[in-house]
């Protein structure tokens, strides 16, 4: 059965969902509101943030400047080439960033196809949790976040990649 339930944060309202298992769940997806291609609602999703404590622990350890790298059980979706992307995401250290040409020479994928390494990072459904935001343009350019680059600034200052701006 699916399961969900929200998480305050400083990016605003998480959605959790996930499929139940007998320790709690393995995380389908972690969406934003406003976010592009966020999941939508479903009926038969049950609320239950039981069910989703570890990984709440988790979340609120990294927002309080507490945990580096995530250890939440997550279900493996997508074609071969996104899992193979989303796989490259994860072994991005936190407090640092790449760019997209980079990462598509540590994949060997061609100059040709860098817009569908941009697609397959876009469609990673577990937006934070696998760290798309610390993918930035080759200029420094913050481009292509789903949760909306003012989120993923907040991200990478938070994780010390960027220096807080004084207002």
């Amino acid at each position: 059965m699916t399961a969900c339930t929200t998480f305050d944060s400083p990016l605003g309202e998480l959605l959790l969902v996930g499929e139940e298992t007998p320790d709690g769940v393995t995380l389908t997806s972690l969406s934003m509101p406003g976010q592009r291609n966020a999941p939508a609602e479903k009926p038969g999703r049950r609320s239950d943030p039981d069910r989703f404590e570890a990984v709440a622990r988790q979340l609120t350890a990294y927002f309080a400047g507490e945990l580096t790298e995530f250890d939440i059980e997550f279900t493996e979706g997508g074609t071969d080439f996104q899992q193979r992307v989303w796989r490259a995401l994860e072994e991005i250290p936190y407090g640092t960033s790449t760019t997209y040409g980079a990462l598509a020479e540590r994949l060997g994928v061609p100059r040709d196809r860098i817009q569908a390494l941009g697609a397959a990072i876009g469609a990673n459904p577990l937006l934070l949790v696998r760290p798309c935001h610390r993918v930035i343009g080759a200029d420094g350019a913050m481009r292509g976040y789903a949760g909306g680059v003012e989120r993923k600034v907040q991200l990478l200052t938070h994780e010390g990649v960027l220096q807080p701006t004084l207002l």
